[in-house]
C-alpha cells in the first residue's frame, strides 16, 4: 500500500488543493499522495479496508483529485503501445467497449513488472465476489427464481464477451494463462466493480487511490438546502476541466470515520451483480414478488416500480395496481384518477388486496426451501467456519451437517484429520460467496415477512372500522 501510495504521488494524484501555480523549487518525491485529507484504514464491519478522514471534512469539500496521466484506460494503454493498438483497431467494430478494456487490462498485467500500471495492477484483489463468479451451489443458495435467473444470464453474457475477445487476445500473443475464462472473469469483475464514469469511453476507467473508497447508498438526505446551488458540481465525483478526476465529500465526516461515495442507486441484487457485497441497510432495496399478468396490465406502471420497501410497505406503484385489480371492471375509468392520486378507493378494496399481499408474501415463503429463522443461523455457522482453525469441530457443534456437507461434495473435497479440518484458500473463497447468497435470500424471506405483518395489522384496523 505503501508503494502505491507513493506511486500515485509521482503521477500527480493527492489529496491537497492544487497549488496556484507549478512548483520547481523541490525535487524530492512525496512519499504519499494522501495524508492532508484522508488515510487509508481498515473497517472490518464496513467494507474493510477504505479511505477515513483525515481530519475534519466539509460535505462538498475536494477529497481526492487524479490527474488524467493516472488513470487507466483503454486509450490510455493503446497510446502507450502501438502494437495493441493496432490489434483492438481491425476488432473495434465488433467488440465492445468494454472488451476492449478488459483486453487493454490484461494486456498490462501479461507485461508484469514491465507495465507502468504494476503497482497498481499488484494491489488489486486477487478473486471477486460479483454474481457471475458464483458457481452452481452459490447460485443455488439464492433460492429465489429471479436471482438465480440474473447469476446465470451474469455469467453467460461473460462467457459470451470472453468468446468474442478470444482470437484478439490470441493475436497479441497473451500467455495461456491469461486466455482461459477465469482469467476474463477476473478482469471483468476488476472493470465492473472498479470503474468510474468519463465522458470518453463507456466502459470508464480504472482510478487508482479513487477506487478505495468503500460504497454508501444514496438518498435524498446527501446535500441539504444551503448546498442546492452547488449540487450540479458536487455529486461525488467527475471528470473534470482540470483534467483531473476530482472526488468530493459526500456529507461532513469527523476526524477517523470511513469516507464513502456513492456509485449509484442499486438494489442489494444489483450491489450483488455488479460489485460483489450487499448491505443490511440499503434505502434503495426492493423486494420483487410475481404479479400476475393482469394485474400488470392494469395501468401503465414500469415492472420495476411494482415492489415492496425494505420496511414491508407495498410501493406506491404496487398499491395503485393493486386497488384498480381490484375495481370492478365498469367502474375502473371512474375511479382511476382517484387511484392515482394515491387515495384509498373504500374499506372493501383495501381490505381484498391487504389480503391478496398476505396470501402471495406467505404463498412465495413456503415455497422456498429454508425458512427466514435457519438462514440466520446458518450466517452465524458460515461466519464461525471462516474464522476457526478447525472447521471439523465447528460442524460437529453446529446442527448444519448436511448443509456443510453438501458444500463439500460439490466440491469433491473430504477433510483430512492430518490438517485439522482446515480447508483450502479457494473453499474459504466459496465459502464467502455461499454467505453472501444466504444473506441475500435472508434479507428478501424478512421482507415479505415485514409485508405480511404490515398488512395484516392495516386489514384488522380496517376490519375494526
Amino acid at each position: 500500500m505503501e508503494a502505491l501510495l507513493q506511486w500515485a504521488a509521482e503521477l500527480g494524484v493527492s489529496d491537497s488543493p492544487p497549488p496556484p501555480f507549478p512548483s520547481c523549487s523541490s525535487s524530492s518525491s512525496p512519499s504519499s499522495c494522501i495524508g492532508n485529507f484522508l488515510v487509508v484504514a481498515d473497517f472490518p464491519d464496513a467494507g474493510g479496508r477504505g479511505l477515513a478522514a483525515a481530519r475534519d471534512l466539509r460535505r462538498g469539500e475536494l477529497v481526492l483529485r487524479v490527474p488524467r496521466a493516472a488513470l487507466l484506460t483503454s486509450d490510455r494503454v493503446m497510446a502507450d503501445d502501438p502494437r495493441v493498438a493496432a490489434c483492438v483497431s481491425a476488432h473495434r467494430p465488433r467488440l465492445s467497449s468494454v472488451q476492449i478494456l478488459i483486453v487493454c487490462l490484461l494486456a498490462e498485467v501479461g507485461k508484469g513488472r514491465n507495465s507502468i500500471w504494476y503497482t497498481y495492477l499488484s494491489q488489486l484483489p486477487s478473486y471477486y465476489t460479483i454474481l457471475a463468479a458464483f458457481n452452481d451451489f452459490e447460485v443455488e443458495a439464492l433460492q429465489v427464481d429471479d436471482a438465480i435467473w440474473v447469476a446465470q444470464k451474469a455469467n453467460s453474457a461473460i462467457k459470451s464477451d470472453w468468446e468474442g475477445a478470444t482470437l484478439l487476445m490470441k493475436e497479441l500473443e497473451f500467455k495461456p494463462k491469461l486466455l482461459v475464462f477465469k482469467s476474463w472473469l477476473w478482469a471483468f469483475a476488476t472493470v465492473s466493480s472498479r470503474t468510474l464514469h468519463i465522458a470518453w469511453d463507456e466502459a470508464g476507467c480504472l482510478c487508482p487511490v479513487g477506487d478505495l473508497f468503500n460504497y454508501a447508498a444514496p438518498d435524498d438526505t446527501s446535500f441539504e438546502e444551503e448546498d442546492i446551488a452547488e449540487v450540479e458540481r458536487l455529486t461525488d465525483g467527475g471528470y473534470e476541466d482540470s483534467n483531473a478526476y476530482c472526488l468530493y465529500a459526500r456529507t461532513n465526516y469527523k476526524k477517523g470515520e470511513q469516507v464513502l461515495l456513492g456509485y449509484g442507486t442499486y438494489t442489494n441484487l444489483e450491489l450483488l451483480e455488479h460489485y460483489g457485497f450487499l448491505l443490511s441497510e440499503n434505502p434503495n432495496e426492493k423486494t420483487f414478488i410475481q404479479l400476475d399478468v393482469d394485474i400488470c396490465s392494469t395501468g401503465a406502471w414500469p415492472k420495476d416500480s411494482l415492489y415492496i420497501h425494505p420496511n414491508g410497505h407495498p410501493s406506491f406503484a404496487l398499491l395503485c395496481a393493486l386497488r384498480l385489480w381490484a375495481t370492478p371492471a365498469n367502474h375502473k375509468k371512474a375511479v382511476s384518477h382517484q387511484i392515482y392520486s394515491g387515495s384509498m378507493l373504500s374499506t372493501e378494496n383495501e381490505m381484498e388486496i391487504m389480503k391478496w399481499l398476505i396470501n402471495k408474501c406467505e404463498g412465495a415463503l413456503q415455497q422456498l426451501p429454508t425458512t427466514v429463522e435457519f438462514d440466520e443461523s446458518l450466517l452465524i455457522f458460515l461466519c464461525k467456519i471462516q474464522s476457526s482453525t478447525n472447521c471439523r469441530t465447528d460442524v460437529k457443534q453446529s446442527g448444519f451437517e448436511q448443509e456443510f456437507a453438501a458444500f463439500l461434495r460439490f466440491h469433491r473435497f473430504e477433510l483430512d484429520c492430518s490438517d485439522n479440518g482446515q480447508l483450502p484458500a479457494h473453499l474459504l473463497r466459496s465459502l464467502e460467496r455461499w454467505e453472501l447468497a444466504v444473506q441475500w435470500r435472508c434479507n428478501y424471506k424478512k421482507t415479505l415477512k415485514k409485508c405480511v405483518l404490515y398488512c395484516e395489522t392495516l386489514f384488522h384496523e380496517l376490519l375494526c372500522t
